[in-house]
């Protein structure tokens, strides 16, 4: 076995770095408390960090627990943002999914291709062909279409070939073209960690509960310790808001009315066995007020998503009838062989936190982002989309900086890889000798440095010292035993949701969503995060009934009916 890179340790989100992080968090004041541990709060954190600034990171819940692990998993310029004549947004993303591609994030950032199929002659593949053509061509211009084909026209035969799935009549041609995928939920608790590694304080399951003031003048936050109960007075002299569709819920604690504000609107995804849709490509297909895409999910699909108003709970947005059934339709209108509710593996709900404007179609919101100063010592971001999360971070610390004294380094987050970039393309290419080494399957290996990059040596050295490990998780067996001890001991998993929702995908991957690993995952759990045994099998309760909880819900007709059948299951709460 090869041995770990030097430092690769460095920034691991172990139950003993965090009580580091807490104390640490109440001993000094800081110069930026971020408040919020999705994407946007994540990277806020890992940019003032890197500008040489005194940071923390507080995260209510588990790292990515809200809309950033109910993504649609893609890293894209949006290329219906060009037919809104949103260029700005476009170059910019698409500039970013070059750098995630390239240099922030190799191991966890990847090309996908999409197929569009044509359903009118001469007239929609040149309105088709000119807007794929600019995106290229936009793409290129700003040096990101390194690594990525060019998109292409095919026959209906071609297309076909491609998406066998497809029904004949459903189309006369096609157009393909290439954007980028991401496991959001991984990718924010790696930015997360090389944050950590750079020196922040980084807690989850850290609730800010009031914020301090002097005057009119925000100096910090009391955060809650969930897991203990205790809470810590924590100093700053600027607290950034990057709390995404709970953003006026936190700037209430502030006591003054934000600049703006922000609407949730409710996107809903299918996941679906690979073996339903015959086809070697994803699929993006136009409906009547957006657009669906069909997307490769390793052994699976994601389909997706919906784009509805959402005004009920905000942690647990709910997936109704009505919702697998408008995707279902809107899916079924090209393929061959019809999907039915009994294909559905998995289904996740994501809020996307607008920006709130004149329209009322939640589709027609703007995705700029917004940073405002509200109070003296409060910054808050707010709108934006998954792939600009480091601009929206940038921007966010960049008016933080402002009110502080001193002359502050601007960013360098471009330059600073993700922990498990640095040296991924060469240990990609020795993968068979890895294989060989560990004993794994070289598929196992390329799933483990897909989801680890360079990090896998830490994985494999829990092997080494515990080879029974090796063995996959009962009912979800891409997933090996030993993933769900490094989740604990390096990714900040501190309950059995963290571990089978967000660390694995074993909750949507699955067909029981992975009720059947879960005692499992809680005995390796346990001696780790010093569990007693009532609270072994508390963790394992709760997540049966937070399945249950979800399935009923899908049974719902409509979005009241599913929130009060979600709501049957509450929140763990730790067994003290």
């Amino acid at each position: 076995m090869t041995a770990p890179p030097t430092g690769s340790a460095r920034g691991a989100l172990s139950p003993a770095a965090r009580d580091a992080a807490l104390a640490g968090l109440a001993d000094s004041e800081l110069d930026v408390l971020v408040i919020g541990g999705g994407v946007v709060g994540c990277g806020a954190a890992l940019d003032a960090v890197t500008r040489g600034l005194r940071t923390g990171l507080v995260e209510g819940r588990d790292w990515a627990s809200g809309t950033s692990s109910r993504s649609s998993k893609l890293v894209h310029g949006g290329l219906r943002y060009l037919e809104m004549l949103d260029f700005g947004l476009v170059a910019e993303a698409l500039a970013e999914r070059s750098l995630l591609l390239r240099r922030l994030a190799p191991h966890l950032v990847r090309p996908v291709p999409f197929l569009y199929p044509l359903q009118h002659r001469v007239w929609e593949r040149g309105y088709v062909g000119a807007g794929v053509t600019l995106y290229d061509t936009m793409s290129l211009l700003s040096g990101a279409a390194r690594g990525l084909p060019r998109h292409r026209h095919l026959s209906r035969r071609a297309a076909l070939r491609e998406a066998p799935a497809l029904r004949p009549d459903a189309l006369v041609g096609a157009v393909q073209y290439w954007d980028a995928q991401v496991d959001d939920a991984r990718h924010t608790m790696a930015i997360a960690r090389t944050a950590a590694a750079h020196g922040a304080l980084c807690a989850n399951r850290a609730r800010v509960v009031e914020l301090l003031r002097q005057g009119e003048r925000v100096t910090g936050a009391v955060v809650r310790d969930l897991e203990t109960g205790r809470d810590v007075r924590v100093r700053a002299r600027q607290v950034v808001n990057a709390t995404g569709v709970w953003t006026d819920d936190t700037q209430a604690l502030a006591a003054t009315r934000g600049q703006f504000q922000v609407r949730a609107s409710k996107g809903v995804h299918l996941v679906i066995p690979r073996d339903r849709i015959h086809s070697s490509t994803g699929l993006i297909l136009r409906t009547a007020t957006s657009v669906l895409f069909v997307i490769p999910w390793g052994r699976h699909w994601i389909i997706g998503t919906t784009d509805t108003d959402w005004h009920l709970d905000k942690s647990h947005p709910a997936v109704s009838a009505r919702d697998v059934g408008y995707l279902l339709e809107q899916a079924n209108r090209v393929l061959s062989q019809p999907l039915r509710p009994e294909d559905v593996e998995g289904v996740y709900a994501g809020l996307r936190p607008l920006l709130s404007g004149e329209s009322d179609v939640t589709s027609k919101l703007s995705r700029e982002h917004t940073v405002a100063h509200p109070v003296p010592g409060l910054v808050v971001v707010a709108g934006g989309k998954y792939t600009t999360y480091r601009v929206m971070a940038r921007d966010a610390v960049d008016e933080a900086v402002r009110a502080l004294d001193e002359k502050v380094p601007a960013s360098v987050t471009e330059d600073v890889p993700l922990v498990g970039a640095e040296g991924f393309a060469a240990l990609w290419n020795q993968r068979r000798l890895l294989a060989e080494r560990s004993g794994l399957h070289a598929a196992r290996i390329e799933h483990l440095l897909r989801r680890h990059g360079t990090l896998v040596h830490e994985v494999l050295a829990l092997l080494d010292a515990d080879p029974s490990l090796a063995q996959p998780l009962p009912g979800a067996d891409d997933y090996l035993q030993v993933e769900a001890v490094y989740a604990v001991t390096h990714e900040g998993a501190r309950h059995l949701d963290d571990v089978l929702t967000r660390r694995t995908r074993a909750s949507i991957e699955t067909w029981d969503r992975g009720v059947a690993a879960a005692p499992v995952v809680a005995r390796l759990m346990a001696p780790l995060l010093g569990w007693s045994s009532d609270h072994e099998e508390s963790e394992v309760r709760h997540y049966r009934a937070r399945v249950a909880a979800e399935v009923e819900a899908q049974q719902q007709p409509d979005d009241e009916t599913a929130d009060a059948a979600r709501l049957g299951a509450p929140d763990v709460v730790p067994v003290r």
